[in-house]
């Protein structure tokens, strides 16, 4: 009987490829292959230490990124989409780096949860391409912020690194700005940006409670308090800054108390 291949070769096989459109039907085809119990749960190749990507968009550090606009423009609208559908690009690599990495370390679960993690991000890029589409632009259009891979590379060698600092840290950030960014995208009358901007808020709380708990599950077997590891982690790590406003109450649906970041905002 033939070996079924195992999840890290799809995993590897979906990070090494560039092209959006492929690498969104990539994701798709490895998380059902996964859900359909055709891929083993083995570990035998490494991932590779950045994903393949596109020649556009190109990439740019923050300080060089052009402004957005007149807020409510549909110029501004576009390059926010844009903004927004680069992050989720780079999200589908960091789910998926997350479960064939980390993955030999945790419980199968662990696989399950970050794969399907991985197939939101790439149904979230989609979401996001097509309105830019829509809109007359695209994905590649503009450039973007070349620094989102820098978390994965620092976190690399730490299971609970990459957990307090990816979904803890740079998703539950966007629990704190989405509601936001809603109401001005509602106030310029563009209700179908709003509902793909709900639709991603809504999914993005399970994926901070997905981190949080792997997190403190962790935190269990290494023997450490949660809340004060999760700052020393992060301390170490993380480049930025906590800054609030928070969304305590969405934060708190995820299971990231304030006891986890207070201690750290600026």
């Amino acid at each position: 009987m033939t070996e079924a291949p195992s999840v890290a070769v799809a995993i590897r096989d979906v990070l090494l490829t560039a092209e959006p459109f492929e690498k969104v039907m990539a994701a798709r085809k490895t998380v059902r292959a996964w859900r359909q119990g055709r891929l083993a749960w083995r570990f035998d190749v490494p991932m590779p230490d950045r994903p393949a990507w596109p020649d556009r968009p190109e990439l740019l550090p923050p300080n060089r990124m052009p402004k957005r606009g007149r807020a409510g423009s549909e110029r501004a609208r576009i390059a926010l989409l844009h903004a927004l559908a680069h992050i989720e690009f780079v999200a589908i690599d960091l789910a998926f780096d997350m479960a064939g990495r980390f993955g030999g370390e945790y419980p199968r679960a662990f696989v399950d949860d970050w794969l399907s993690v991985a197939g939101d991000e790439a149904m979230h890029f989609a979401l996001l391409d097509r309105r830019l589409r829509a809109l007359g632009s695209g994905y590649g259009a503009l450039p973007a912020h070349a620094g989102l891979w820098e978390a994965a590379e620092a976190t690399a060698h730490d299971a609970l690194a990459r957990l307090a600092v990816v979904p803890m840290v740079l998703e539950a950030r966007g629990l704190d700005v989405t509601p936001a960014t809603v109401a001005r995208v509602l106030d310029a009358g563009d209700h179908a940006t709003a509902a793909i901007l709900n639709r991603i808020y809504t999914d993005e709380i399970r994926h901070v409670g997905i981190g949080t708990r792997w997190f403190e599950s962790g935190c269990s077997i290494a023997c450490q308090v949660p809340q004060p590891h999760w700052q020393y982690l992060v301390s170490t790590y993380f480049r930025g800054k906590l800054k609030p406003p928070f969304n305590d109450s969405a934060r708190q649906t995820a299971g990231l108390t304030r006891e986890y970041y207070q201690a750290l905002a600026q």
